[in-house]
């Protein structure tokens, strides 16, 4: 046996204690602790129970059954039916502050795996295995999982789930015995099943109990699952869905796993959140987007739908900048033929029916109202009744000799093609290099059914040459921002967001649901990158109304935008655009850099959000009210993550029109104000005033001394 060392990672507030001798196991992973490591260790020598093995079985890093440990292998596979149960034997360890490798082999299987393990400064890990077929014949992988372990005292899980306009719900359930599994097989990250989860210590909550946060950085098919075994150890596994023979290695080639990001807090969601938005601000995102403002949106889509008017564009947009928009983009049927969604997606030419002196003058007017202009696309995806298919039927992702169903009328494009890939390449660059585009969102609007390359299933390799396809884009248009749009929050993931820097969370711009899925994708996600727009009064996805008041603060919260036609709307509809427009203007700077926080309430009906500004200085706190109260009172708001020692004037940006009315007096505060300590906001806090259901109110807080 190879002699055995203690290596740690540290993070600013956390640990990882990694033991390496033939292989590596995860001892500590939690706070820093002190003392003699090597003494310590002998603390953690498990015993070895009866009626089991004769000794000892780790769970490594990559699960071996080879070694004896009867839970799911890090790795699946087989040479024709041979080398099916590898034992890796660790050779080699670089390390660095915040990074180790680590290089192990099974001769005997001919095979060799590398492994990637990060904590960085924020306290998030990032994990990653390669395999490598190192001797003749073709090596068939079937599974390939990245492994974290989790200690006995997560017993609770936190899962996500969704459908169309209903992305990121949320539920918890226990981590007992057996497990919890969830698969997505869709093609895309999808709304269904989001690449998360989080373990925890029992009720854990916002703000107090040891967490484990996971993110699967992969925008395709994907299992996560939580296992418990017999003996009370637990894990957590992400991987790739593999379809049968869809990886197979030559000799010499390698595969490697997706990123899984992880991190640890013993202050609750919050604090996991905390540490997961500040490794995507400064590690994720481009930094050709982390220090741009990000302009308000008014997107054309639910304003005219496929009915092009160059002149009344152009009338939309005099009157959007009037708004205080920042940034107009034409949504879907400004192309050739597109005047439903049946039709002539392939076929990237502009519509010049349409548009018969072309998008230059549309453009040009939108530039000079001083707005940036963007456009829609979906690249990946074709009708049959189109040109494209017609000169190119055999660009379809699909298997001959089967008819696949439909998704809003469209079929795939094979990326694999290289013809089509190369087409598609062309006519993106055609108009990002030819129009002063700022802006693409891209959109996915169909599941994957039957991704076939040649015969061969091929979800991996469509998903790998789609990132492909955006690399290459970035690459001669760095300057260009891209959405990542599919159907809404259908790919939404840390692997995309590398080439993107918007998502769109959800077609439904509904506030009420809004509020749910916002909050859901907050635990992954920093503000900024979040797409929230107000929709018109009368919603296009719930057919609910919701007053301007409560759309326009519910939207306040994210990268903001306006989702109409602006000309159909009455002065006063407009006027208070311009005003949620404004006010987001003015808290921009620190809502798009501030510490986000999900604040617990006395009320269920009541659901509150904060940002406070890195020095403590200011805070914007938005209480909305989502049903009708459970009491006649409504409670306190304590408010975390301020200075103690600071007194800060309380005050109100925004409350409903009716606020005065519904009850016979509100708290004093609401008018005039009031001087609170950090530590008395956050241990008493202040009196709610009571709401009508569906409305919300924005509160200020700045420290006066």
């Amino acid at each position: 046996m190879q002699e055995r060392k203690l290596i740690e990672l540290t993070g600013k507030q956390t640990q990882l204690i990694i033991e390496v001798g033939e292989f590596a196991e995860i001892l500590h992973w939690g706070n820093k602790v002190s003392g003699d490591l090597d003494r310590c260790r002998s603390a953690l020598y498990r015993p070895v129970p009866q009626g089991r093995l004769d000794k000892d079985v780790s769970v490594t890093l990559s699960p071996e059954l080879g070694r004896g440990l009867f839970s799911s292998p890090g790795l699946e596979g087989h040479r024709n039916g041979q080398d099916w149960a590898p034992v890796f034997v660790l050779k080699n360890i670089e390390q660095s502050d915040h990074k180790l490798s680590l290089e192990s082999e099974d001769p005997q299987a001919g095979l060799c795996l590398s492994t990637e393990i990060q904590l960085d400064e924020y306290d998030v890990v990032k994990t990653r295995h390669t395999v490598t077929n190192t001797k003749s014949g073709q090596y068939q992988i079937n599974r390939f999982a990245n492994t974290l372990p989790l200690p006995a005292k997560a017993k609770e899980l936190m899962t996500f789930y969704g459908r169309w306009v209903k992305e990121f719900q949320t539920q918890r359930q226990p981590l007992l015995h057996g497990g919890y599994q969830q698969e997505n097989r869709r093609g895309r990250t999808s709304h269904e099943h989001y690449p998360a989860l989080v373990a925890g210590s029992q009720n854990f909550s916002e703000i107090v109990g040891d967490v484990w946060g996971f993110h699967f950085a992969w925008s395709g098919n994907h299992r996560l699952r939580a296992d418990v075994k017999a003996d009370g150890r637990r894990y957590m596994q992400a991987e790739v869905i593999y379809l049968p023979g869809e990886v197979v290695l030559e000799e010499g080639e390698s595969l490697t796993t997706p990123w899984l990001y992880a991190s640890y807090s013993d202050r609750g969601l919050n604090g996991m959140s905390q540490q997961f938005h500040a490794h995507v601000r400064n590690s994720v995102i481009s930094p050709d987007f982390t220090s741009k403002v990000r302009p308000v949106h008014l997107n054309t889509w639910e304003g005219i739908y496929f009915d092009h008017d160059p002149e009344y564009i152009m009338s939309m947009a005099t009157q959007a900048a009037e708004l205080g928009v920042e940034r107009f983009i034409i949504d879907d049927g400004w192309f050739k033929a597109r005047d439903d969604d049946t039709a002539a997606l392939g076929d990237w030419f502009l519509d010049e029916t349409k548009y018969p002196n072309g998008l230059e003058p549309v453009i040009a007017h939108v530039n000079r109202l001083g707005m940036e202009f963007g456009l829609w696309f979906e690249p990946e995806m074709i009708n049959k009744d189109s040109d494209l298919y017609r000169a190119h039927p055999d660009w379809l992702l699909a298997v001959d000799g089967y008819e696949q169903p439909t998704g809003r009328n469209q079929y795939v494009i094979d990326l694999q093609n290289n013809d089509a890939f190369d087409y598609l390449y062309e006519r993106l660059s055609h108009f990002l290099g030819q129009y002063n585009i700022a802006y693409i969102k891209w959109d996915m609007n169909r599941e994957i059914v039957q991704p076939g390359h040649e015969g061969r299933a091929s979800g991996v390799r469509q998903t790998e040459r789609f990132y492909d396809l955006v690399d290459k884009l970035r690459t001669q248009f760095p300057h260009v921002s891209i959405e990542s749009c599919a159907s809404g929050g259908g790919r939404i993931d840390y692997e995309i967001l590398k080439r993107t820097d918007r998502f769109w969370p959800s077609d439904n711009n509904d506030a009420l649901e809004r509020q749910h899925i916002q909050r859901g994708m907050s635990y992954f996600f920093p503000p900024e990158v979040m797409g929230s727009h107000i929709g018109s009064g009368h919603c296009h996805c719930s057919r609910r109304r919701h007053s301007i008041e409560f759309r326009g603060l519910t939207a306040l919260f994210g990268h903001m935008g306006i989702e109409l036609d602006p000309v159909k709307e009455d002065v006063t509809e407009k006027e208070n655009f311009a005003r949620y427009v404004a006010l987001h203007k003015s808290i921009r700077p620190l809502l798009h850099s501030g510490t986000n926080w999900r604040i617990p309430t006395d009320d269920e009906a009541h659901q509150v959000q904060a940002v406070v500004s890195e020095d403590q200085s200011e805070a914007v706190v938005l209480v909305a009210q989502l049903a009708m109260p459970t009491n006649s009172l409504s409670g306190h708001l304590r408010i975390p993550g301020l200075n103690d020692q600071a007194t800060y004037r309380v005050s109100v940006l925004d409350k409903p029109s009716f606020y005065e009315k519904i009850v016979n007096t509100q708290p004093s505060w609401t008018a005039s104000g009031c001087e609170v300590s950090g530590s008395w906001c956050r241990e008493v806090g202040i009196v709610l005033p009571v709401l009508d259901p569906e409305t919300a109110m924005l509160i200020k807080l700045e420290r006066i001394n």
